[in-house]
């Protein structure tokens, strides 16, 4: 995906997914409530699965959002990706180095890079990655094995360091979503608000009514 202006469209809501937040539902049924409501990127993050049960969920999400032309997202995991045909993988600190995914993935496969400090951001400007995620902007339960929060200053200076389109995650939610949008977010990530959700679908409509604030 070379187009910026579309990748940046894709990234708007992005969901991370974890089956354990999703209160015993199927997460595929999450998932589709979600979309249907406008998340625009799923990101599979399954830390816990199997080989085999990872590439099953991928492949189960990759016929569903196929046909709506919602891009996949595998978690660190280039084998996964590459057997489901994702359309974009995403790495963090401790994982692949990018250089190395870069040069495994086709082309067409983006790859996404969490920044946890500014060091990380201008490190990205020397790496093969198409976006940022930046983590965490605000302290979350759903991930506790983070660094300082950036907040929304810390936001706006990894705005002002890079061109790179930014995904915010960590304690994003609709009634934050516009302020995070305009300091500088180009996307906003988000893991409980979506699969805890009482109605995913509703809470997607919410987000993105969230966001209309922001121009």
């Amino acid at each position: 995906m070379t187009d910026g202006a579309a990748l940046r469209r894709h990234l708007r809501l992005y969901l991370v997914t974890d089956q354990a937040l999703c209160r015993g539902r199927q997460l595929a049924d999450v998932v589709d409530a979600a979309v249907q409501g406008g998340a625009s990127c799923v990101q599979l993050r399954e830390k816990e699965l199997s080989t085999r049960d990872f590439l099953a969920q991928a492949l189960a999400l990759k016929t569903l959002l196929a046909p709506r032309g919602i891009p996949l997202v595998i978690n660190d995991r280039l084998d996964v990706a590459l057997a489901c045909g994702a359309e974009g993988v995403h790495l963090g600190q401790s994982d692949m180095p990018a250089q190395e995914a870069r040069r495994l993935l086709p082309p067409h496969v983006f790859i996404g890079w969490s920044v946890e400090t500014p060091e990380d951001v201008v490190r990205s400007a020397q790496l093969p990655v198409d976006y940022l995620g930046v983590s965490p902007v605000f302290a979350t339960p759903t991930k506790t094995d983070t660094k300082t929060p950036w907040g929304l200053d810390g936001l706006r200076r990894v705005r002002d360091m890079t061109r790179l389109p930014l995904v915010a995650i960590g304690g994003i939610h609709a009634g934050n979503a516009a302020e995070v949008l305009a300091a500088g977010a180009d996307g906003l990530a988000v893991v409980s608000a979506l699969c805890s959700a009482d109605d995913p679908c509703a809470a997607a409509r919410a987000l993105h009514e969230g966001m209309t604030s922001h121009v």
